[in-house]
């Protein structure tokens, strides 16, 4: 098969790797990571459409697998996109409130339309035995009384399902991303106050790269005995170089899969340091 899940994921991570390099504002990355993750989708879709599939084992693993991990990226970031831009104040009680109403909406949206639904509870568990008719087109069963969105879809390029599935994804990103908005522990962006003394202190990598590090030290429990939580040593780090972090388990867990090496950031570190240490000999 042309695409693999590997291959889509890295090409994704690659482009918000390239983007977060630019320390863009948010409002930015999720625009610009909207019009990428069209355009890759509507790129998959001619392939797929062109070519077909080999047999069903491989339209099921797309279906599946592929496709949900790209459409639901491209529904989180037009909504990270939507909800940024419409965001009244940058900080203060508006502020707090806008997100803590976000939040509760995806909250509703996933007790009244997703968790109870027997399609999530099948994949939540694991099981395989109905892919057959969940990830395998033309096999909508209309008298389950299927959300009127299926009417809206190429038949050719989902299964209907494979958007069920999109959903959830992205739903969960958006929890992750909202969590930091309205918990002042997860959200350093209102108190990165620095005095004069570091003000031209200031991150120049990536925001991965600092992320890394961040995992690295907690790991390791080089600080405090390793008794302090990563979320505070992030946080330290983004006050000290004034610099949000954002998703940051999410980041890591794009780490954990990206390929070459996994810890590309501190490999380097290492090979700074022997070269320093050789020019001082």
């Amino acid at each position: 098969m042309k695409y693999s899940l590997q291959n889509i994921i890295l090409e994704i991570h690659n482009k918000e790797d390239k983007i977060s390099l630019q320390n863009k504002r948010l409002i930015d990355e999720a625009y610009e990571m909207t019009l990428y993750l069209q355009d890759l989708l509507l790129s998959v879709k001619k392939d797929i459409i062109d070519e077909g599939f080999k047999n069903d084992v491989d339209e099921i693993h797309f279906f599946r697998t592929i496709k949900p991990q790209l459409l639901g990226k491209l529904i989180y970031y037009n909504k990270l996109y939507r909800i940024e831009t419409s965001c009244p104040v940058d900080t203060g009680k508006m502020y707090y409130n806008y997100f803590t109403t976000q939040f509760a909406n995806l909250k509703r949206e996933y007790s009244e339309h997703i968790c109870n639904s027997e399609f999530y509870r099948y994949y939540r568990s694991g099981r395989t035995d109905r892919d057959h008719i969940y990830f395998k087109r033309g096999n909508l069963n209309y008298h389950d009384g299927l959300n009127s969105i299926v009417f809206e879809i190429d038949p050719s390029f989902s299964t209907f399902f494979d958007y069920k599935l999109a959903r959830i994804i992205s739903n969960e990103l958006l929890y992750t991303f909202l969590l930091t908005k309205i918990n002042p522990d997860e959200n350093p962006d209102t108190i990165l106050q620095r005095s004069e003394s570091t003000k031209d202190v200031f991150w120049t990598d990536s925001k991965n790269a600092l992320i890394e590090l961040v995992y690295a030290l907690y790991a390791s429990g080089a600080i405090s005995h390793g008794k302090i939580g990563i979320r505070k040593i992030s946080l330290m780090f983004q006050i000290l170089f004034n610099i949000p972090i954002g998703d940051l388990h999410h980041a890591f867990h794009r780490m954990k899969t990206r390929g070459g090496s996994r810890t590309a950031f501190l490999d380097q570190l290492k090979t700074s340091l022997e070269e320093y240490m050789d020019k001082e000999l």
